[in-house]
């Protein structure tokens, strides 16, 4: 099947779902199908959140829950021994850790026998984030090193998704740091 499905692991705050959306959007901008949803849990401030986006060829007709995503996307990396972020991840399948530090620091290089190599990153989103936009807000910086990543959608989609979505210098930064965020993950993805 063509279907890319993602799952977004954050904290209430931190634009999980909001993340989702963009996705969603972003790849019915290149040409696919999409949908994003949110796991119904507690929003509030600060509890782990989960959101998830599928991406299609065709037509998606399903709304349940990805038990078994083709990426991960780890908005806060306090979850990682929290919560199980990647029960279900497919054979090839992709990580991505919002963090400035490396796998093994965060005690997740096992995943690297898992996966296929340079599919376990880590990117300093939050940091990016703080240098564009002002305010450690990682959700968009992500999304542009999952493009990269994945090529599930082009950063220029998710540019103008962003824009949509968002107004004046918010938008505008915000696609600065997911531009600055993909051009990152491609020099180590492609390295």
């Amino acid at each position: 099947s063509t279907v890319f499905q993602i799952r977004l692991h954050g904290r209430g705050g931190q634009g999980v779902v909001t993340a989702a959306e963009l996705l969603s959007v972003a790849a019915f901008l290149d040409g696919q199908e999409s949908v994003a949803f949110p796991s119904f849990g507690s929003e509030r401030m600060g509890a782990p959140v989960v959101s998830y986006c599928r991406i299609d060829a065709q037509r998606i007709r399903t709304r349940e829950p990805i038990d078994q995503p083709d990426a991960v996307v780890v908005v806060d990396a306090s979850l990682l021994h929290h919560v199980d972020v990647f029960a279900g991840i497919a054979k090839d399948g992709y990580v991505l850790v919002n963090s400035a530090r490396s796998t093994s620091d965060l005690g997740i290089e096992d995943l690297h026998e898992m996966l296929p190599e340079k599919h376990v990153v880590t990117i300093p989103a939050s940091e990016a984030a703080r240098d564009f936009i002002g305010k450690a807000l990682p959700n968009i910086c992500m999304l542009g090193a999952l493009a990269a990543l994945t090529g599930a959608v082009t950063i220029g989609s998710l540019a103008t998704a962003v824009q949509e979505r968002f107004t004046g210098s918010v938008a505008d930064a915000n696609v600065a740091a997911a531009r600055h965020c993909f051009k990152h993950m491609t020099a180590v993805a492609h390295a």
